[in-house]
């Protein structure tokens, strides 16, 4: 059903082809502007499409937006003036709500509501606004204006509490630990087989507790027996993606067997307040069957959905999160995030600092990185669901979501990555680093000299095929000048789907292997030679240019200076050192320096 309705959206977001018509393009090219999602306005909040291919697969003249593909329409088609009228005022509404619930003085709630009146006619007006865009300018005025940083933090307080007291209860242990053998279908018969049985129960259970919102909106919750908490366990699991999320957890179906479960990588996208308490028992339980869950939360207040400040200044929520690494830093490259996940830790949190529904546009770049090294993501609830699956795009990971369904079931959704994804794992990088280490070892063994040869590949933006035979060239030009010498040539082993991070992080750990024995890096008369021996003459591009101009090399020398004070007999040939110093850090998801 979930696939049959993203082709079907698929059709409708198809339906605006840029350069048919100059009229809807510019009106295109305003909607992002009004939306303040242009990156070329505003590269300072938005994201750089190389960083949004981490998480959307984009074709070249794509542009992705970040609603559902009905919402796009209207907007874009100006066609739907009462259903975006309708959305509109459904955001003037909640924001009212806020003002009357929050200000007392009469005088002060007039003027803060006429203002926000005002701002919302204005920005209403052409119908280009998505009422997401709306709410945060709308609330913006609201926090700014009263200076409450959280309007809503003690009901989200108080729903974080209900849940954690309901779990708490002995009515709820008793139901959770309950098992009745004769109601099983083909019930266990050894220790493994109850073990493994055990593990789907259990997690069952809590995924069909985690849409029990009356849990945390309600008043009855401590009313709940052991009664209500079985038939909530035996709520129907619907939806294409209950048999996948299980498989993908390594505990259902006909393969699973607990010696050959692997462990993921997961993020696992919070939602409400109320239910992160049973969205962290249920992280909880992954890690115990040896799953690593890194938790995203809204950069700010939202409403009632989890803000990071939640997890750090709510009583209960920190308290359940003691042990869990905070990831801070919003510029993660894949070294340090690869070094994090490789800690101790096994249950992270961090922002994605955006205080909307799913904006992937505003997310940081270590949201991006995390969300594309990650083995699958899990969403949670409606508003997740339609920004993902009521849309056209498709992602780089298999993506599930758990929402209410309809007769009180459970909804866990399922929409696979695009088939063209390509993503290189640490594992994958490290086990490439491995088979060239090898190769220089065998080298070494039989008395051959290694050389590894750093030059220009892909500062020169698109030039990477034109770098890649320069470079060739010469490496040839040098065994035939060089015997027993093994030089490895780095634009061998580029691959369609790397980016400028992969290469550096499976580059260093050959590089500090210890077996190079003279690191030569490209000259401008290499490049000249190369030229030279192709009967060509250089092009302006390439006049002048040396590894002094590429970011990778830059970055290759401090690693050749740092492996040259262990290993002192290692040559460094090339420009001087001292010149390497113009192409320091990486344009995200690009192969050429962020300046360039």
């Amino acid at each position: 059903m979930d696939q049959e309705n993203s082709k079907e959206k698929s059709d409708i977001s198809s339906s605006y082809k840029h350069g048919k018509n100059p009229e809807i393009d510019a009106w295109h090219t305003a909607f992002y502007i009004e939306n303040h999602l242009d990156y070329y306005s505003y590269k300072e909040h938005v994201a750089s499409p190389e960083q949004v291919r981490f998480m959307v697969y984009l074709d070249e003249n794509d542009h992705y937006y970040p609603c559902s593909d009905e919402m796009f329409e209207a907007i874009i088609n100006r066609n739907r003036s009462g259903f975006l009228q309708k959305k509109y005022n459904e955001v003037l509404q909640r924001v009212l709500e806020l003002i009357d619930s929050n200000i007392d003085d009469d005088r002060e709630k007039t003027y803060l509501e006429s203002l926000v009146i005002i701002k919302y006619k204005h920005e209403t007006r052409d119908e280009i606004m998505l009422p997401s865009r709306l709410e945060k300018r709308l609330l913006n005025i609201f926090y700014h204006r009263t200076q409450i940083d959280d309007p809503l933090r003690f009901k989200k307080a108080k729903r974080n509490r209900k849940v954690s007291e309901a779990l708490e209860s002995p009515e709820f242990k008793k139901a959770l630990n309950h098992v009745d053998l004769t109601k099983l279908d083909d019930p266990p018969t050894t220790i493994t087989d109850i073990r493994e049985r055990v593990e789907e129960l259990e997690l069952k259970r809590l995924v069909a507790l985690a849409v029990e919102t009356p849990l945390w909106d309600s008043e009855d919750n401590r009313k709940y027996t052991e009664n209500d908490y079985k038939k909530i366990f035996a709520r129907a699991l619907t939806g294409n993606g209950v048999d996948k999320l299980f498989d993908f957890l390594g505990i259902h179906g006909k393969n699973n067997s607990r010696g050959t479960n692997i462990s993921k990588k997961i993020l696992w996208i919070a939602d409400e307040t109320g239910e992160i308490i049973i969205d962290i028992t249920i992280a909880k339980y992954l890690v115990k069957l040896g799953h690593t869950v890194i938790i995203g939360v809204k950069g700010g207040p939202f409403f009632t959905k989890v803000a990071y400040t939640d997890t750090q200044e709510d009583e209960i929520i920190s308290k359940k999160l003691e042990g869990a690494y905070f990831i801070d830093e919003k510029s993660l490259n894949k070294n340090d995030l690869v070094g994090i996940l490789r800690s101790d830790d096994h249950i992270y949190v961090i922002s994605d600092e955006t205080q909307e529904k799913t904006n992937l546009l505003l997310t940081s770049v270590s949201y991006a990185r995390i969300f594309k090294e990650v083995d699958g993501i899990i969403s949670r609830g409606n508003d997740q669901k339609r920004r993902f699956f009521n849309t056209g795009f498709e992602f780089t990971q298999n993506i599930f979501n758990i929402s209410k369904g309809d007769d009180d079931s459970v909804l866990i959704s399922f929409k696979p990555r695009h088939p063209s994804v390509i993503n290189f794992s640490h594992k994958d990088l490290e086990k490439k680093a491995k088979t060239i280490i090898d190769q220089m070892k065998d080298a070494n063994e039989n008395g051959m000299t290694v050389v590894f040869y750093s030059g220009v590949i892909g500062s020169i933006p698109g030039k990477i095929d034109e770098a890649k035979e320069i470079m060739s060239v010469f490496i040839q030009h040098l065994k035939k000048q060089f015997e027993d010498t093994f030089i490895i040539n780095p634009s061998h082993y580029y691959e369609p789907g790397m980016d400028a991070d992969d290469l550096m992080y499976m580059w260093e750990i050959v590089q500090t292997s210890s077996y190079i024995d003279i690191w030569r890096f490209q000259t401008y008369e290499d490049i000249a030679t190369s030229f030279q021996i192709m009967d060509k003459k250089v092009p302006p591009e390439w006049v002048g240019k040396d590894a002094t101009y590429s970011t990778g090399c830059t970055k290759e020398m401090i690693i050749a200076q740092i492996v040259q004070k262990k290993n002192p007999e290692m040559q460094i040939i090339g420009p001087a050192k001292s010149k390497f110093m113009r192409r320091l850090d990486y344009g995200v998801g690009k192969m050429y320096d962020e300046r360039l």
